[in-house]
């Protein structure tokens, strides 16, 4: 380690987790900084000016449809009912992302798989709770519930090979029901987003096994990587990530194996909503060792390296599609404001350094770095400290503070004279086996009547053995 290099902690301000544009909302770094309102913004609105243009085609396409329609059916009432009801699917055809009307065999056997992929108990289980829940509303139920259904089977028959598309139809859906039950429901704001909360699980949870981790992106390689990046920074401490944790104390070591817990468990959930919990009690569990370990309140400088060091600890499954999933498909209003923003925005820069991580960040020289991560060697203690089985504390390693080549010439002197001491040793022992054998033998007497009840002092009081009896049969 380089004792004239000063040692840097991880830092951030609260201000590199805001937006680049500035408008008070929390940033992301899958969308360049930026928080998922102003990243649709700036990367969306030509394809938005686009539907606009396209809903408003749609719209006197059906006016003039219902005008020849009208004209050419005066007088029948049931004729006009008929044509609204005939006009309505023509304007979903058109700017609707997925044809509804009866498809061929082929798209027939590509939906009947896409559904199967949906594990039917499960679904079950995510429709029965979100009817539970409509009944306690007032009249908007059944149209919730009706909207929630018709997009879910929207999308689960759709084919697009892009993901972000998929991600883009959520994020409009959430945003038109939100007008929707701001119109219709008659409620707090509290109610309203309530409802919302509701809409995503039942959203998500029929959807979980179509978009998270497609198959048509690369989330299953960089998760792989990401897991073999965090398996060769097994060797990374506390002290060199500066972490304010003493884990000697029991309720810190608990609370630190709690984070690891909440962290891995993130893997498990389907919701982002609940995905996003777990990262939030996780982040709260790391709070708690830090505020236990310095006996104060924990700052930013003090959680993110902690929240690196657990990350390494806890190696979570599946770290990147958790990210991109809740990124993609959680609700904006929750990764833009709140804890849970705030907290999955400090992971996403956690998990950012430890893809950056080197050399530098560590207070190492490269070759050290370099060697510590091809598993050529790994290091002592950082710091020159090594635990004391004796004692609570830590005594200072002999060496420490010298520089690395004059640590390995001492370790090499050491190693050279534990050899010589063994093999002096073993010399000792030939040595004393060789008399031992020299000696003369030792003659023991034995006598020669034994029996198996000699040493049986009363043997004479015991009764006598039994003698075998023939019956005659």
């Amino acid at each position: 380690m380089n004792s004239g290099v000063e040692r840097r902690g991880i830092s951030i301000q609260q201000s590199d987790l805001m937006c680049k544009r500035g408008c008070g909302f929390y940033g992301n770094t899958v969308w360049e900084g930026l928080c998922s309102k102003c990243w649709h913004e700036e990367n969306h609105c030509p394809k938005n000016k686009q539907i606009e243009d396209d809903r408003a085609l749609a719209e006197r396409l059906q006016r003039e449809e219902e005008a020849a329609y009208a004209s050419s059916h005066q007088g029948a009432q049931t004729q006009t009912t008929s044509t609204s009801s005939k006009t309505v699917p023509m304007v979903k055809r058109l700017f609707a992302s997925a044809p509804k009307t009866p498809a061929s065999r082929d798209a027939a056997g590509s939906r009947s798989s896409s559904v199967s992929k949906q594990p039917s108990v499960e679904c079950d289980h995510v429709t029965q709770h979100f009817v539970d829940f409509l009944k306690t509303l007032p009249k908007p139920a059944y149209d919730i519930f009706k909207r929630c259904h018709a997009f879910t089977e929207n999308i689960a028959h759709k084919k697009v090979l892009v993901c972000e598309d998929f991600s883009e139809s959520v994020q409009d859906f959430y945003q038109n029901m939100s007008e929707y039950l701001h119109t219709n429901l008659k409620g707090s704001s509290d109610q309203s987003e309530t409802v919302m909360g509701e809409v995503e699980r039942y959203v998500m949870g029929r959807l979980y096994e179509q978009l998270f981790c497609p198959e048509h992106t690369d989330d299953k390689k960089k998760d792989l990587a990401m897991q073999k990046r965090i398996g060769a920074l097994h060797w990374v401490s506390i002290e060199m990530l500066c972490v304010p944790v003493d884990e000697k104390l029991p309720k810190v070591s608990d609370s630190v194996e709690r984070a690891i817990t909440d962290l891995i468990d993130m893997d498990s959930k389907r919701v982002p909503k609940e995905k996003l919990a777990c990262v939030t009690r996780c982040s709260k569990h790391i709070l708690t060792a830090v505020q236990c370990s310095q006996k104060a309140a924990a700052s930013a400088d003090d959680f993110l390296p902690t929240l690196v060091y657990i990350i390494l600890k806890a190696n979570p499954p599946r770290l990147h599609s958790n990210i991109q999933y809740v990124t993609r498909f959680c609700m904006p209003s929750r990764l833009m404001s709140g804890e849970d923003g705030y907290y999955f925005t400090n992971l996403c820069c956690a998990v950012a350094f430890i893809e950056k991580m080197d050399a530098q960040a560590l207070n190492l020289s490269c070759e050290d770095f370099e060697r510590y991560m091809t598993g050529g060697e790994s290091p002592q203690r950082p710091l020159g400290l090594r635990a004391s089985s004796s004692q609570n504390g830590f005594r200072e390693e002999p060496g420490a503070g010298m520089p690395s080549g004059l640590r390995r010439e001492r370790r090499k002197e050491e190693r050279c004279d534990l050899e010589n001491d063994l093999i002096q040793w073993k010399d000792g022992q030939v040595l004393s086996a060789f008399g031992v054998l020299e000696e003369p033998p030792v003659r023991t007497q034995t006598s020669s009547i034994f029996t198996i009840d000699s040493d049986n002092v009363e043997g004479d009081s015991l009764p006598p053995p039994l003698q075998p009896q023939k019956f005659a049969g």
